[in-house]
């Protein structure tokens, strides 16, 4: 498989990590959109959001149990958490992530 964010899972290619269990790992996006912008992805290979099925979607419930321990252990408080389906939506890594923004006045979306 050619994905990028499978490759980090395995360790071919190195991440700043700052979370990692059996299901999910946390890194630092290395194109920072906020002074904190984490990527928390689940190591089990999903295309995004638009692929979460009753079979994997367990996987999503820990990520939203994690993200609040990562903001945690970074000292945020106010924090954004996105995901993007599609190409439209601005997905270009086909492996579901969600983005921890934080670190200053994030305006525009909701």
């Amino acid at each position: 498989m050619d994905c990028i964010f499978c490759k980090i899972i395995a360790g071919e290619i190195p991440s700043t990590k700052v979370y990692e269990d059996e299901q999910v790992l946390a890194f630092r996006d290395i194109q920072p959109a906020a002074p904190v912008h984490i990527l928390v992805i689940p190591k089990q290979h999903i295309s995004g959001c638009g692929a979460i099925t009753a079979e994997n979607s367990a996987v999503v419930a820990h990520i939203f149990e994690v993200i609040p321990q990562i903001a945690k252990q970074e000292g945020i408080t106010d924090f954004r958490v996105v995901s993007n389906q599609g190409a439209e939506a601005g997905q270009t890594v086909h492996h579901l992530h969600f983005h921890i923004l934080a670190g200053r006045t994030l305006k525009g979306m909701c």
